[in-house]
């Protein structure tokens, strides 16, 4: 029996360690290369920064190489990991519950949820360890009425260097990613094969029956009993549409916007990224460093990464997106979306300035990452975790499934959903 899993982030990794756990072959496709975090200071790039020398955010991914930015056709910014680890490499490492919809159609992630924290040993960030400006920021969240919460996070705090670098990959291994579920693959008879970025499916009689993977002339047929899609939101939507499969006009993105305030040598790049968060109704305030606006947004660019400050908003935006077969991305923001924005940056500006912090007050780069939506569950496909319109053979093991926007961390949820679709899996092709 070979499952081919088509990606290798926390959807992916998820279902290849848990079939291969159970006795099934796997084969897993990563489209990128195997990750390299980026182990360079960041006040090194300071001088040409300021002068505009690095260009603008097109030029990130040659930068920090495993990070993949695309522009929606309405001119939103995605970004995307396309590397060994996927998303998890480059995440901030929290592992909150995000189910957010989830519930109403009859899905309960809880024995899941449970399973995958003991597993990942979550913790969360003690206060000695944040910069002043992000505790003066708690404060005045408090103080405010607001109650913050402490961020569930997967980081060995005995490793961890405070470098404030989480998103473009741990140099020091203390931060957990989804490569630690594939480190058994290859021992139990799977493969893990690299920049193998799939085109298509196929299919036989119609069943699906394997992919069409591969760059140019190496382009190859890798076939399998059961192909599991988790190349995310829109990779898994794109392979869909290039194969004939249609997918939803429900792409949703959560959109992520860093309201940037400005103290001497507040220093927050110092540590762990998104150390506590506040809760609101369509999204979450959390102390970060924007480094992609830091970096590359011209309004950004006066101030040095020391004296930088950043509240950021993620947002649960409206489903509404289409992914095309060639991977141009269909999105707008619309305005319901907008003055929901203008509101988080409006409270996120009043905790700032109540915590000392000063302007300019200036919005940074808005972009989304976590993008799901296109092939959504709904009540009558919880019992087997499959989407009815999917041909034999083919599963999807991703937030893809995910109906509505969280406006919150989802790495945790994508593997839940993983955990949960792979165990049905095993249900319908492992003799009883």
């Amino acid at each position: 029996m070979r499952a081919v899993v088509v990606g290798s982030g926390a959807g992916g990794a998820t279902a290849a360690s848990e079939l291969a756990k159970n006795g099934i072959e796997v084969v897993l496709l990563e489209a990128g290369k195997p990750f390299k975090p980026f182990t360079r200071k960041v006040g090194w790039f300071d001088s040409i920064r300021r002068a505009g020398l690095l260009g603008g955010e097109r030029s990130f991914s040659k930068l920090f190489r495993s990070m993949n930015t695309q522009r929606t056709e309405n001119d939103i910014l995605l970004v995307r990991g396309v590397t060994l680890g996927g998303c998890t490499t480059l995440s901030c490492g929290c592992m909150a519950r995000a189910e957010r919809g989830l519930r109403e159609i009859g899905l309960d992630l809880t024995p899941e949820f449970e399973e995958l924290e003991s597993t990942m040993n979550v913790t969360t960030i003690p206060r000695e360890r944040w910069s002043p400006v992000t505790g003066a920021m708690y404060d005045s969240a408090m103080d405010m009425g607001l109650e913050p919460n402490l961020t569930p996070k997967v980081v060995d705090l005995g490793k961890c260097v405070a470098c404030g670098l989480c998103e473009i990959g741990c140099a020091s291994g203390a931060k957990w990613d989804s490569r630690r579920f594939l480190e058994d693959i290859e021992s139990r008879g799977g493969r893990i094969m690299t920049d193998m970025p799939v085109k298509r499916l196929v299919m036989e009689n119609e069943r699906v029956t394997g992919v069409e993977a591969g760059k140019g002339r190496s382009q190859s047929i890798v076939k399998g009993d059961v192909i599991v899609l988790a190349a995310g939101g829109i990779g898994t939507a794109q392979i869909l549409e290039a194969s004939g499969i249609p997918t939803e006009d429900n792409l949703w993105v959560d959109y992520v916007l860093t309201l940037g305030g400005v103290l001497k040598n507040a220093n927050q790049i110092k540590e762990q990224p998104m150390a506590w968060y506040l809760q609101r109704d369509r999204y979450i305030l959390s102390p970060y460093m924007d480094l992609l606006s830091h970096f590359y947004y011209k309004l950004w660019r006066p101030v040095p990464i020391s004296d930088r400050v950043g509240l950021m908003m993620k947002f649960a935006d409206t489903p509404g997106g289409k992914v095309l077969a060639d991977g141009t991305v269909l999105k707008e923001v619309i305005e319901e979306d907008k003055l929901m924005m203008e509101s988080g940056v409006e409270e996120a500006r009043e905790i700032m300035e109540k915590a000392g912090v000063s302007g300019p007050f200036v919005e940074g780069l808005l972009n989304a990452g976590h993008l799901g939506g296109t092939v959504p569950l709904r009540r009558d496909d919880i019992d087997l975790m499959r989407p009815g319109l999917l041909p034999d053979g083919l599963w999807i093991s991703d937030l893809s499934l995910v109906p509505s926007s969280q406006g919150f961390p989802t790495m945790l949820t994508t593997a839940a959903i993983s955990l949960r679709v792979s165990r049905k899996i095993l249900a319908q092709t492992l003799p009883r």
